[in-house]
């Protein structure tokens, strides 16, 4: 059994750097877990390292696609395996960081065999979707009335795949998703996640946007559209980036689009505990991922850990 080490928690926790700081002792490599560092482009607004911040420790899964490319978790699952087994065989540590908690999921703990996405069926239902809000749902509860219940209606991408699967399985998603999931093999993990203080995980997030906006991310999302990426991309859905869309189309001033973002975000960091607080096996550390302390326990945790491996 292989060792690889994940950290999680919510954004401005610390993650990137007690990541590095792991792989620095360790022999490790940093493996990303974070749905928009993958786009080239994004990385005033995504917190994004750059190459001297790297401090020579190789990353995977960083700047692969364009803004315009659909990526989903099961391709996050079958990329991030393969920096796995690749990091591994070279006897190197792998260290996956990030704080996207449906990545972490599907990389460890794998989804269900469903069939692979149809563009052009995805197109039909987005337009019925268009036509009729809500439809979707109604048709799922034909479908599979137990995966209706368990999804809410204004979560159309969630019930959108459900009745994509449904129609392309032809049998309720529900079943599938009894008959389990393709867990990874081969390797013993070690999930660390950063709790720090919700105040003072606030006062930052609110001072790490005020620096994104300061830094120019309007500028940069204008240079990606200059490159002639379209304003649907997904990445620009994101906190932050949306608000920065908003003050170009001149829906928003500066002042505004810098709380909504700030607002945003703190939700999002939020929500981001809620997930992780519901994943199994994870270690929690009290504090911020740059402080000493915290570094210490976690380097000794991943020593221990390492010992029995």
């Amino acid at each position: 059994m292989k060792p690889v080490i994940a950290i999680a928690g919510p954004t401005g926790a610390g993650k990137s750097e007690l990541a590095l700081r792991v792989a620095e002792e360790f022999g490790g490599e940093v493996v990303n877990c974070d749905s928009l560092q993958i786009y080239r482009y994004f990385d005033i607004g995504t917190a994004k390292l750059t190459p001297a911040e790297m401090r020579g420790v190789p990353h995977h899964l960083i700047d692969i696609l364009d803004p315009d490319e659909v990526f989903t978790a099961g391709e996050y699952a079958r990329l991030g395996r393969a920096a796995l087994a690749t990091i591994s065989s070279r006897g190197r540590l792998p260290v996956v960081a990030g704080g996207t908690g449906f990545y972490l999921r599907a990389l460890f703990e794998g989804l269900f065999r469903g069939p692979e996405r149809d563009a052009a069926l995805r197109e039909r239902l987005a337009a019925r979707e268009r036509r009729k809000p809500g439809s979707l749902h109604r048709l799922l509860g034909r479908f599979d009335a137990t995966a209706a219940a368990r999804i809410h209606r204004n979560d159309v991408p969630k019930v959108m795949r459900a009745v994509e699967v449904c129609l392309l399985a032809r049998r309720p998603v529900t079943e599938m998703f009894g008959e389990g999931r393709d867990r990874l093999e081969g390797f013993r993990t070690l999930k660390m996640g950063l709790a720090p203080d919700r105040e003072e995980l606030y006062r930052r997030l609110d001072e790490r946007c005020r620096r994104m906006f300061e830094s120019g991310l309007a500028e940069e999302v204008q240079r990606i559209l200059d490159r002639g990426f379209r304003l649907e991309a997904k990445p620009f859905e994101s906190h932050g980036y949306r608000q920065a869309v908003q003050m170009l189309r001149g829906e928003l001033n500066a002042k505004e689009a810098l709380f909504y973002a700030q607002r945003n975000t703190r939700n999002y960091a939020k929500r981001q505990m809620t997930w992780f607080r519901k994943e199994p096996d994870m270690e929690w550390l009290k504090g911020f991922g740059e402080e000493p302390h915290i570094q210490d326990q976690a380097l000794a945790r991943v020593g221990e850990f390492l010992t029995h491996c």
